[in-house]
Formats: structure tokens, C-alpha cells, sequence
């Protein structure tokens, strides 16, 4: 463990204080249950400001949520207990499947709204008449956490999210230029490979770290649609540097030399990448020309190369015209004050709505292990008569909550139990051994100090987080700090026993109905890119390019730490980055079959039905090569676009055509133009 910093001892010294005030004031306004409000202050405690607003406030919204339901519910209910468990693990499952298909952190109010209704109702299954005052007093309890957190972090020596978000923006811009040196260059190899998947990561990251900005603390907070408007760029630069990779290595195969215009202007192009954002937008500008002036024309008798050619004068301009956007997007970010430049301006009025991958099927198996969890804890409840048996139901219907988003919750669910179990010790001797000595507020807050203080450092380091967290709920829940101190060593034991068995129901549902493993569940990410591919390829589908790489680049970002732990060695030739550059060359053939010629329409259609049925038997886990004939019928579409007038749709279609044909059969010999003899025929 690395040596706690004075950000983490900041970080533990304000949520301590914030925990303590909370309990001071719920004391002094005599609320039932004040160690709800220390509970809430460290779970919505974040070392970012910007964070933890946002949280506090989901968590507000989420609680209001689960309060309101369990009020709806208890009442109606309280006489038909089975129907009640039942209503309440469907409510828990049904806010659960919400939160997992949302995956921002606006999810936080549907799981909170589930679990929240669970932790108020069931405990008020034996006094259902003061359901109202118990669901106003946690409300109570929990807005009060909020308020003395939000207080703390915000006011005393605030941690703003704008430099982090501009640290990794600036990384991630690092990165890419990089990857556009080593194209450039003609610089291959694995390694490099898989951490240019790990970029399409960064950029959903980026994209779940920006939706705090509104509530950041920072006098200088970057526009919201500035910071969106890059992401939105900075998705659109990693297809674009695959393509220029891969049409290069086309040209380069064999060794052969480029040719000296296309050498030199490469030159150009990895000088100016070099020389970051300090060159003028002009300079952009004039590279953009340059690439223009390579590209060949092109007829009925333009060969592989000259098709090759003409797609990688494309994809170079609108590289050096992303980057620069980048870069410009960049500065503007840094500056907060400055106007929008007029160039930036149809960026950043775009939308701001990002597309990420939605898994329902995976969605709906957690809810269901979540209420499995809950009616088993209920069911044992109600047959046994166990006074504790609301907090196993309460226990599970959490648990099976928090890890969710996992391939296999089942080692986290464990790991929680375990760290739960080991603050039960602890939580014990304070408990039976160091609170009856305590009188006054002053003393209790210097006997809970060196532990809460401790274990608030391990909270702010990233890689003990998740486990600090679990020890801190766990003795805050065991010590119970209340108006009147009690000790009773059976609820202690009965208590420790319940929380128990709802992290073993919650880890035995999830293991039999949720549980998958890294392989399985990188091949569905992969069927299912296969699924929504075959849609787009389908004639007529809307052509959604900036939908399809959104989705694409977070399922890209998904795949990179699954395939790390794969088994599977068919995983290994895993391209999903080309299935990106497949779809939008989808996307441009959609629309060249919409304005092309009759003839060049038609066949355009029978190209992206074959790609759609290919793709569909793909998503059904049929692995095979594409069919020949669809290579045929590429050939055949290259043939009557080439052919056509010059114009700015023949390009795209070229373009289209080209990259699809490399996305498909990359081992397949060059494309050959038809034999001029055959011209007249």
C-alpha cells in the first residue's frame, strides 16, 4: 500500500468531520435512527467535488423514490405478507433493471429507488402503522447525511473535477497522436494494438466522468457541450486512424515503395502531429489540400492501388480535420471565458446525448437474481418467525444491487461478507467495551477518531475503496449510535447473523441465475455488435453514424478487460475496431444507395443484404468466413460506382466500397478493374 498523501488524509479528515456533525445534529433534532445520516455522509463522500454533488443529489431523488413506493406499498399490503415480499422484490428488480440499462450515474436514482423501499418497508412490517413517520425520519436521516457531506467537500478545501477531466482528456490526446505517428510511420505491433483498445475505454469514461461537471465546484467549470463536443470528436478519431493503418499497410504490402508525392506528404502530416497544438489552424488547413491532390482520378479501369489511394486521401483529410478539432476543442475547454470560435460553433451546438451499449438480456437476469435473493430471505422469514429476518431481505436486496454491473458479482458479493464479518469484531468492542464508558459527544467523537480516520484514507485510494467502504457501513451499522445507548449481546449476534444471510442469498442467487464469465461475455458483446450490425446493413435502415460509433467505441471499451482475462484463444483475433469501420462504411453505402443511379442503387442493395444475413448468422454464433459470393458482388458494386460520373457521392461511394471489401476480406487479393476491351460490351 503506498503512503496515504495529504489528499487522502483531507479526504478522511472532512468526511469524519461531516460524519460527525450529521450525528450531532440528528441527535440534537431527535430523529429515531441518526446513524443513517453518519451512514449517508460516507457514502456519498467522493474525493471530487463535482462527484459527490451529483451523487448527493441522485441519492436525494433515489431516496424520495424508494420512500414513496415503500409508503404505497406497506399499508396495502402489511396483512398479506407473501404479497408484500413479493411487490417488494419486483419494485427492487424492476429499479435494478432500470439502473443497469441507464450506465450513467444518473442510475444511482432507480437502484436507490429499489433498494431504499426494501430498507424501509420490510423493517416496518411489524409496526405498519408508523410506516409514514419511519419513511419521513429516513428521509430525514439521509438528506442530513447529504447536506453536511456536500458542505464539507465543497466549501473546505475542495478537490474541483475539471483538472482531472483535462488531465485525461489531455492523456487520451497523447495517446491518439501516438497512434497517428506510429500509422503514419508504418509501425505495427500487438502490444500497441491492444492498448489502442483501451482508448475506446477512455473516451466512455470520459464521456460518465463529464455528466458531473454541472455540479463541479470550480470558478473555471469547462462548457458541458464543449467537453461533449470532444468526446463526440474524439470517437470519431479512432476509426479514422484504423483506416488510415490499414489502407497503408495495403500500400506498403509487399514492400513495395509509396509513391514520392504520397512519402512526402506523410512527412508533412507526422511533423505537424509532432508539433502538438501550438500550429496554426492554417496549417490544418493547407495539409487538408495537399491531401486532396493525391488522390488519382478514378474510372471504370482504376486499379486496386489508385481505389486504395483515393480512400486514404480521405481518411488523411479528415484525420488532420478531427485532430484539429481536438486540439481546438482542447484550448477552449482550458479557456472557459473565451467566445466559441465560429468553427467550433456546429460542434458545439450538437447534441449532447451519447448512445452507450445496452445488454437487456444481462439486465433482466440480475434483476431476477435480485428478487430470488429477496423472496428466499422473506420466505425463510416468514416460515421461521426470525425478529431479524428483515434485514437479511434488506441485506439482499442491497447487495444483489451494488455489484451488478459485474460479468460475475458472486467473488465481490463474498469479498463484501467478508469484510462485513471482519467490522463486526471491531464494531463489537466498541460496542460491549469502549461506548458504556462514554458520556459526552466530545468523548465519543475522540474514541471513534483513529479508526473512522484510518479507514476514511483507505477510501480515498482507489484500489482499497470498495473494501474500506464495506468496513466503514459495516461498524456504523453494528454500532447503531443512537439517543440512548443499548448493548445486547443477542441482537448483536442476531443482527451480525441476518446481514449474513442476505449477502449469502444474494451470492447463491446470482451465482445460479446471473453469474458469467470473461469469455461469454465478450462473445455476446461481440454478437451483439453483430446483431445491431446486420440491422444497419439492412436496406432502408436509418443511417445513424454517430449512434452506431458511440455504441460501438463503449462496447470496444468493454471488450478490452474481458478479453485480458479470456480463456477463449478464438478471442485473440478479435477486431472489433474493424466491426466499427464495417458499420460506417454500412452507413456511407446506405447513403450512396439513396442518390446513386438505378443500376448502382440496385447493387448496392444486394451488397448490404448479403452483408445483413451475414451478419445476422454471425450474431446467432455461426462462425464462418463471409461468403465468396459477397466479395463477388463487392467487386461488382466497386465496378458501377467507378464507372459513374465524377462526383462528391462517387468519392463516398468509393470510399464506402474500399473499406468495406478491407473490413471483410482483408486476405482477399486486390480488387481488378474490368479489361478495357470489355468497355463497349
Amino acid at each position: 500500500m503506498k503512503t496515504p498523501g495529504r489528499a487522502e488524509w483531507t479526504f478522511s479528515i472532512k468526511s469524519f468531520a461531516a460524519a460527525m456533525l450529521a450525528l450531532y445534529l440528528a441527535l440534537r433534532l431527535g430523529l429515531p435512527r441518526p446513524y443513517w445520516a453518519m451512514i449517508t455522509v460516507y457514502v456519498v463522500s467522493q474525493p471530487l467535488s463535482g462527484a459527490l454533488r451529483s451523487k448527493a443529489v441522485y441519492r436525494v431523488l433515489g431516496t424520495l423514490m424508494g420512500a414513496g413506493m415503500a409508503l404505497a406499498l406497506v399499508p396495502l399490503l402489511v396483512d398479506a405478507p407473501e404479497l408484500l415480499s413479493l411487490a417488494l422484490a419486483l419494485w427492487v428488480g424492476l429499479c435494478l433493471y432500470l439502473a443497469l440499462l441507464d450506465r450513467t450515474p444518473r442510475s444511482y436514482v432507480f437502484m436507490l429507488g429499489g433498494y431504499t423501499a426494501a430498507i424501509i418497508g420490510f423493517p416496518s412490517v411489524s409496526v405498519p402503522g408508523a410506516i409514514f413517520d419511519t419513511a419521513v425520519a429516513r428521509v430525514e436521516e439521509i438528506t442530513l447525511g447529504i447536506v453536511c457531506a456536500t458542505v464539507a467537500h465543497s466549501i473546505f478545501f475542495p478537490r474541483p473535477l475539471s483538472p482531472v477531466l483535462t488531465a485525461r482528456i489531455d492523456g487520451f490526446l497523447r495517446d491518439a497522436q501516438g497512434w497517428a505517428l506510429d500509422a503514419l510511420e508504418g509501425r505495427q505491433d500487438a502490444r500497441v494494438a491492444r492498448e489502442r483498445r483501451r482508448l475506446a475505454s477512455d473516451i466512455t469514461e470520459l464521456h460518465l466522468l463529464s455528466t458531473h461537471l454541472p455540479f463541479d465546484t470550480s470558478s473555471l467549470r469547462p462548457r458541458t457541450r464543449a467537453v461533449r463536443a470532444l468526446q463526440e470528436q474524439m470517437a470519431l478519431l479512432l476509426p479514422v486512424l484504423s483506416s488510415v493503418e490499414d489502407r497503408l499497410s495495403v500500400l506498403h504490402s509487399g514492400g513495395r515503395p509509396l509513391e514520392p508525392r504520397l512519402e512526402a506528404l506523410l512527412q508533412e502530416l507526422g511533423a505537424w502531429v509532432r508539433a502538438g497544438p501550438d500550429t496554426p489552424r492554417t496549417e490544418a488547413q493547407r495539409l487538408r489540400e495537399a491531401c486532396s491532390t493525391i488522390a488519382p482520378p478514378l474510372d471504370a479501369r482504376s486499379d486496386w492501388d489508385a481505389l486504395v489511394t483515393t480512400n486514404l486521401a480521405v481518411r488523411l483529410d479528415e484525420l488532420v480535420a478531427t485532430l484539429q478539432d481536438c486540439r481546438d476543442l482542447r484550448a477552449l475547454i482550458q479557456d472557459p471565458n473565451r467566445p466559441v470560435p465560429e468553427e467550433l460553433e456546429p460542434l458545439v451546438r450538437a447534441r449532447a446525448w451519447r448512445p452507450l451499449h445496452r445488454d437487456r438480456r444481462l439486465a433482466f437476469q440480475s434483476a431476477f437474481a435480485a428478487v430470488i435473493a429477496i423472496l428466499a430471505c422473506c420466505g425463510f422469514w416468514i416460515a421461521t418467525a426470525w425478529p431479524e429476518g428483515s434485514a437479511a431481505a434488506m441485506m439482499a436486496a442491497v447487495y444483489s444491487c451494488l455489484f451488478a454491473s459485474q460479468d460475475d458479482p458472486v467473488p465481490a458479493i463474498l469479498s463484501a461478507l467478508f469484510f462485513t464479518l471482519a467490522s463486526f469484531p471491531l464494531g463489537g468492542l466498541y460496542l460491549f467495551g469502549v461506548l458504556p464508558a462514554i458520556d459526552d459527544f466530545a468523548m465519543l467523537t475522540l474514541v471513534l477518531a483513529p479508526v473512522f480516520l484510518l479507514v476514511g484514507v483507505l477510501m480515498a485510494q482507489p484500489k482499497y475503496a470498495g473494501r474500506a467502504n464495506i468496513l466503514m457501513l459495516g461498524m456504523l451499522g453494528t454500532l447503531g449510535l443512537q439517543q440512548t445507548f443499548t448493548s445486547d449481546m443477542a441482537e448483536f449476534i442476531n443482527g451480525s447473523l441476518a446481514q449474513a444471510g442476505g449477502f449469502i442469498a444474494a451470492a447463491m442467487a446470482t451465482r445460479f441465475f446471473r453469474s458469467v464469465g470473461a469469455d461469454w461475455s465478450a462473445h455476446r458483446l461481440l454478437r451483439l455488435g453483430w446483431r445491431e450490425l446486420a440491422g444497419l446493413a439492412t436496406p432502408g435502415a436509418p443511417a445513424d453514424r454517430a449512434g452506431w460509433t458511440s455504441r460501438m467505441l463503449d462496447r470496444l471499451g468493454l471488450l478490452s478487460p474481458r478479453l485480458a482475462l479470456a480463456r477463449d484463444e478464438s478471442l485473440e483475433a478479435v477486431d472489433a475496431l474493424g466491426d466499427l469501420r464495417l458499420g460506417l462504411n454500412v452507413v456511407e453505402l446506405q447513403r450512396l444507395r439513396e442518390h446513386a443511379s438505378p443500376r448502382a442503387s440496385a447493387t448496392a442493395e444486394r451488397l448490404l443484404r448479403g452483408v445483413s444475413r451475414y451478419f445476422q448468422r454471425r450474431s446467432t454464433g455461426r462462425v464462418e468466413p463471409p461468403p465468396p459470393e459477397l466479395l463477388g458482388e463487392l467487386d461488382q458494386a466497386l465496378e458501377r460506382v467507378a464507372e459513374a460520373p465524377p462526383t462528391p457521392r462517387k468519392r463516398e461511394g468509393i470510399m464506402a466500397l474500399v473499406g468495406l471489401r478491407r473490413a471483410m476480406f482483408p486476405e482477399a487479393g486486390p480488387y481488378l478493374p474490368r479489361p478495357a476491351s470489355e468497355g463497349a460490351s
